[in-house]
């Protein structure tokens, strides 16, 4: 059985403590501490960090804790505690930055397209707030506009993104290591099932389709996560980190 390690034992705490206050206060904490689009008037600087340790229900938490308790154990140990954290947050703020940036590119030339149309920036935004218009739309213009609106509004939360980096670190140190997911328990090799997981969420980044993850899943953060874990442990294993952990 894994050995709880300190680091992650914190972790599943601050997370927990978190979901009992979104339980308690529900819409307040997602609009203050999820990372909204960053055009979004709800939006701020502190749900960079923040939207990490948030959940969106039981099942959401309850995979991402199991998921923390599983490989960050063995990846603290491995590691130590700083380097640890170090590698769960870069995650964490991989997983955002992709996500962000994926919907900036959807994002951007829809909007400028409207612009292009006619349409002011203080129009398009109160469309895009109010979800209605009060002047005449183009079939062409509401289309665009119901394109953009998800993103517009979009939020992100969970520590998805941090635990796909601790699980690419796990895959590096563990190469041979099989794993399976509960939805189809076939053994497979951690080189073969990390990249095959990665893969899958980029192909439902682009088409929408979800292969073992609710359909409302922020794919690229999982994808963004994974890369800059992977990063990471290349160029601490390349450099020999062992020889100078930080403890």
């Amino acid at each position: 059985m894994n050995r709880l390690t300190e680091t992650v034992k914190h972790l599943l705490i601050l997370n927990v403590l978190f979901f009992i206050a979104t339980s308690l206060y529900g819409d307040l904490m997602y609009q203050w501490f999820s990372l909204w689009f960053p055009k979004s008037e709800n939006f701020q600087f502190w749900q960079i960090i923040t939207h990490m340790f948030m959940h969106g229900g039981i099942a959401h938490i309850g995979f991402n804790m199991f998921g923390l308790w599983m490989f960050g154990g063995p990846v603290e140990q491995y590691l130590g505690k700083n380097r640890f954290l170090f590698l769960y947050f870069s995650a964490g703020l991989g997983a955002a930055f992709f996500q962000l940036a994926f919907y900036y590119f959807n994002y951007h030339p829809i909007y400028n397209e409207l612009i292009s149309s006619g349409l002011t920036g203080d129009q398009i935004v109160q469309m895009l707030i109010s979800n209605k218009s009060n002047i005449q739309l183009t079939d062409i213009q509401l289309f665009n506009l119901q394109e953009i609106y998800p993103i517009y509004n979009a939020s992100m939360v969970g520590a998805s993104g941090c635990l796909m980096g601790v699980l690419a670190a796990f895959g590096m140190m563990n190469p041979n290591a099989e794993l399976m997911l509960i939805f189809l328990p076939i053994p497979i090799k951690a080189k073969y099932f990390i990249p095959g997981i990665i893969l899958l969420d980029v192909i439902s980044a682009i088409t929408g389709q979800s292969f073992f993850s609710p359909s409302n899943t922020a794919y690229m953060a999982h994808v963004g996560g994974a890369i800059v874990g992977f990063i990471i442990m290349w160029y601490w294993k390349k450099n020999q980190f062992n020889k100078n952990r930080w403890n």
